[in-house]
């Protein structure tokens, strides 16, 4: 199996893992709690034959242990059953879709990130590897430094005081929906893109910088500049591919 595929089925396995422990860890704190879902709901004044049918209309009343191995069946099925929240818990919504929508933002504003930040950080990880400890290689460290140790909400609202109130080019508050036209999605996420973008990039780099300078004194790394071959050409076809593999993990 190639390496990166490798990699990138680990990643995502233990990713399932943590949720599967994550949601475990949840269910067992929520049995734990003092007090009941169903009383909350109703209230203290509710007549216990009430509890008892609204338990029984949610299943409450059976082991946890059925409930949540029910749950986690349905959920690996993509039903992630009803939930009550909002509204005091009066009103029941379908947990996919309250997610759906937020999810299809959150990987829209996410790749919108990798398409810059990806091609991005790799020009600038290979250039400041080409050009170490030049003025160009300091400058690009330095900036990107600065953004690692800067939080990223201060990046946020410094793009958004310059960028949406000082020159109102983007909107400080975008609200986007099913009916809102493609060009218009990626206008609105702009502003919330390039503030992912710059951390990442700023990460990325520096990952991409360090593992080419260190494949960089590798010995077939030797050989090819003995051949006389160019320097971007040994990083590019020699140095980079053997590179990849702590550049996915970022």
């Amino acid at each position: 199996m190639h390496p990166i595929l490798r990699t990138v089925l680990q990643r995502l396995g233990l990713g399932l893992l943590t949720l599967f422990i994550v949601s475990l860890v949840i269910f067992s704190s929520l049995e734990m709690l003092p007090g009941g879902y169903a009383e909350n709901i109703l209230g203290q004044g509710a007549t216990p034959e009430t509890v008892a049918n609204f338990k029984h209309e949610l299943g409450l009343d059976r082991p946890a242990t059925v409930r949540y191995v029910e749950w986690i069946t349905n959920a690996a099925r993509g039903d992630f059953g009803y939930s009550y929240s909002g509204a005091g818990g009066s009103i029941k919504r379908s947990v996919t879709g309250v997610i759906a929508p937020r999810l299809y933002n959150t990987f829209f504003l996410a790749l919108m990130a990798a398409v810059i930040a990806v091609p991005l950080s790799l020009l600038l990880g290979v250039t400041a590897a080409l050009y170490r400890n030049s003025l160009y290689d300091r400058i690009v460290n330095s900036t990107t430094l600065t953004t690692i140790a800067t939080p990223d909400f201060l990046i946020a609202y410094i793009l958004m005081f310059f960028f949406a109130i000082k020159f109102r080019w983007f909107y400080s508050l975008s609200t986007v929906s099913e009916t809102t036209p493609f060009l218009e999605h990626i206008y609105r996420g702009a502003l919330p893109a390039i503030t992912l973008t710059l951390v990442i990039v700023a990460h990325m780099m520096r990952m991409t910088r360090a593992a080419i300078i260190n494949l960089l004194a590798s010995p077939y790394i030797e050989m090819a500049r003995l051949k006389g071959l160019p320097k971007m050409t040994v990083v590019l076809r020699h140095a980079l591919p053997n590179a990849w593999a702590p550049i996915v993990n970022v």
